[in-house]
C-alpha cells in the first residue's frame, strides 16, 4: 500500500478544504458565552431560516443536541420511543438515562420508524408502567444504510404521536442528505418536529458541529442544557464559519455522493456471497453471506489501502464523501470487490 488510504469509514472523516480553512481564519468572532458571537448568530439564523423554525441554536456536536432536546421535551422517569437501530438507541452511550433521566423504549420493525409500528409498541395506560414523554424520529436513517423517511411518512409519525399527546425530536444529522435526494425542502421535513437536529460535520465537510432548532423559548431553554452539558464555547465563530461554508458550497454537492454510492453499490453487488442494500443516500451497507466476517474484511481491506467499517459480524458499511473522487471510487470499488470475493 502506498500514500494515504481511501477512507470510507463515515463522512466525518474529511478534511477542510483550502476554502473552508481561508473562512474561518478570516471569520469575525466573539465571546458566544458572554455576549454573542456574530458568526455564530449568523449561522444559527441562517439554519433556522432553511429549516423554517424561529431559532437555532449551535452545539459542538449532533449528540450533545441531541440529548438537549431530548432534555428540553422529556420528563425524567418516562420513556423516549425510538426506532431499535437509531442513533440515540445505539450510539449515544446511554445519554438518555444517564444525563436526562429517560428510559428508552424500542420500536422495532421495518428498517426505519413507522407510525403503524409506533402506535403499536405505545404502552396501555397503567400506574405499573412508565409513561411516555417524548418521540425520537431519524433522517436519513444511519443504522438502515442512510435510508430515507419520505415526508408522508413523518408526517405520519407526528400525528400518531400527537394522538399519545407527544412531541417528536428529529435527529437529522444527515437531512441535508434527505433533502437532496427527494427534492423535499427541509423546512417541510422539518415542520413535522417540535425540534431538529443538524450536524455540519458530516456531508457537509466541517471539522465540528451541530445546531438544534424550534420554536424561541425552547431554544432559550437550550442554552441553559448546553451549557450545563458544558457545550458553551467563546470564539466558536471560526467553527460556525465552516459550517457556513458547507451550507454555500457543500450541501448543493451532495447528489455526487449519492451517485458515488450507487455506483460503488452497483459494483459489490455484482459479487457472490455479499447482498447489498441499494443505497438511497451516501451509505452502501453489504451484507455478507458467503462465510466471511465484517471484520476480516475490514481488516483485509486495510490492508490493501481501503478502510471501511465493521457495522455487525455480518455487515460492512462504506460511505462516500466529498473527499471521495471519481479516481478513488473506482479504486476502492476494485480493492472491496478483490475482498469480498475472497
Amino acid at each position: 500500500m502506498t500514500g494515504l488510504p481511501i477512507d470510507l469509514r463515515s463522512d466525518t472523516v474529511t478534511r477542510p478544504s483550502a476554502a473552508m480553512r481561508r473562512a474561518m481564519a478570516e471569520a469575525e468572532v466573539g465571546d458566544d458565552v458572554l455576549d454573542g458571537d456574530p458568526t455564530v448568530r449568523a449561522l444559527e439564523s441562517r439554519v433556522a431560516e432553511l429549516l423554517g423554525k424561529p431559532a437555532a441554536l449551535f452545539f459542538p456536536s449532533g449528540t450533545m443536541a441531541n440529548q438537549a432536546a431530548l432534555w428540553l421535551l422529556g420528563e425524567p422517569g418516562t420513556e423516549v420511543y425510538a426506532h431499535e437501530d437509531s442513533h440515540i438507541v445505539n450510539w449515544e452511550i446511554a445519554g438518555t438515562a444517564g444525563l436526562v433521566g429517560l428510559q428508552v423504549r424500542v420500536v422495532r420493525g421495518a428498517p426505519v420508524l413507522e407510525a403503524d409500528a409506533l402506535r403499536a409498541a405505545f404502552r396501555p395506560a397503567s400506574i405499573h408502567a412508565p409513561r411516555a414523554s417524548v418521540v425520537c424520529a431519524e433522517n436519513t436513517h444511519n443504522g438502515a444504510g442512510g435510508m430515507v423517511t419520505p415526508l408522508a411518512h413523518l408526517r405520519a409519525i407526528q400525528a400518531t404521536a400527537a394522538d399519545q399527546g407527544l412531541p417528536v425530536h428529529l435527529d437529522g444529522a444527515r437531512l441535508w442528505n434527505a433533502h437532496v435526494a427527494t427534492g423535499t425542502p427541509l423546512a417541510d421535513f422539518a415542520a413535522c418536529a417540535a425540534t431538529v437536529m443538524v450536524s455540519f460535520s458530516k456531508g457537509l465537510g466541517a471539522p465540528v458541529g451541530a445546531c438544534l432548532a424550534g420554536d424561541a423559548e425552547p431554544m432559550r431553554r437550550a442554552w441553559e442544557v448546553r451549557k450545563r452539558f458544558g457545550g458553551g464555547m467563546r470564539q466558536s465563530g471560526i467553527l460556525a464559519a465552516a459550517a457556513l461554508h458547507g451550507i454555500d458550497h457543500h450541501l448543493p454537492r451532495l447528489g455526487e455522493d449519492h451517485a458515488r454510492a450507487r455506483r460503488l453499490a452497483a459494483a459489490l453487488a455484482e459479487v457472490p456471497g455479499v447482498q447489498v442494500v441499494p443505497p438511497d443516500t451516501n451509505i452502501v451497507m453489504c451484507d455478507l453471506t458467503g462465510g466471511l466476517t465484517a471484520p476480516e474484511v475490514v481488516a483485509r481491506a486495510k490492508a490493501a489501502g481501503v478502510l471501511v467499517t465493521a457495522w455487525h459480524p455480518t455487515r460492512v458499511r462504506c460511505v462516500l464523501h466529498l473527499d471521495i473522487d471519481e479516481a478513488a471510487l473506482a479504486r476502492a470499488s476494485m480493492v472491496l470487490a478483490e475482498v469480498l470475493a475472497a
